[in-house]
């Protein structure tokens, strides 16, 4: 076994677990074998082209980053924004992410509906999603201004794992680990009120909008939902999708005209 197949499977292994990714969900998007990734990550096969240039669009880095000394899909975090993001990867025309809105809208919704038995991680990425494509197609700004990425399970932020680590270091949420119907799933319970100041009228009501209409439904239902509406749908796997795409909506997922 060489020393840069370990590493590389050592790395490709570290990114996975920062996307908070299982074995089975990354073999899934590589269309190969759970036991194949395993092998890849210990190093014992040989990774193919095509599965690296898979593997830096899922992990939103370059090919060099990837096989390089680069650690890659860092999200860093300052006190007013976040930091652009690649050209080569993601081009949007929108204004600069808020990194403490983003925090206090995920508190206004585990405040309001996480404790619902349904809502897990998965629920959570699908109402952010609406969440920040209703307000873009009814505003023309943004709300949070997150960064989403075409996944198979539907549209899933890419800074969130990065967010909610930062939280629980400071105390603003819990992560557990808990049940639906049998099925693992991944719960945050808030640790404090959300800061309202930070929110105004409009953006609430957007947000509220959002969670009287979709957070009863469960990961499955919510998944599929999201997988008619135009942006998911003409956006490539794994690309980031166009915020812009947001106003060839159809009627049935158009918030514009209310």
């Amino acid at each position: 076994m060489s020393n840069q197949k370990k590493e590389l499977g050592e790395k490709i292994k570290v990114l996975r677990k920062r996307l908070q990714y299982s074995q089975d969900k990354l073999a899934e998007l590589l269309k190969i074998k759970r036991s194949t990734l395993s092998q890849i990550e210990s190093g014992q096969r040989d990774i193919k082209s095509h599965e690296i240039k898979t593997l830096a669009r899922i992990f939103n880095i370059s090919t060099d980053e990837l096989l390089g000394q680069a650690p890659g899909l860092e999200v860093h975090l300052s006190h007013s924004e976040w930091e652009e993001p690649k050209e080569e990867l993601i081009r949007i025309s929108v204004p600069q992410k808020n990194i403490e809105k983003f925090k206090e809208v995920l508190l206004y919704i585990l405040n309001k509906v996480g404790a619902k038995p349904n809502v897990g991680e998965t629920v959570i990425y699908k109402l952010l999603y609406f969440i920040d494509f209703d307000f873009y197609e009814m505003f023309e700004e943004q709300l949070i201004g997150a960064t989403y990425q075409k996944n198979h399970h539907g549209p899933t932020p890419v800074e969130f794992a990065k967010i909610m680590e930062d939280m629980i270091e400071n105390k603003d949420i819990d992560k557990v680990k808990s049940k639906y119907f049998n099925y693992p799933q991944t719960k945050y319970l808030p640790l404090r009120k959300p800061n309202l100041k930070v929110l105004k009228a409009h953006e609430l009501a957007v947000i509220n909008d959002v969670l009287k209409r979709l957070s009863d439904m469960n990961a499955g239902q919510i998944s599929e939902y999201s997988h008619q509406d135009v942006p998911w749908l003409t956006t490539e796997d794994l690309k980031i999708i166009d915020y812009e795409s947001v106003f060839y909506r159809t009627p049935a997922y158009s918030r514009r005209d209310e």
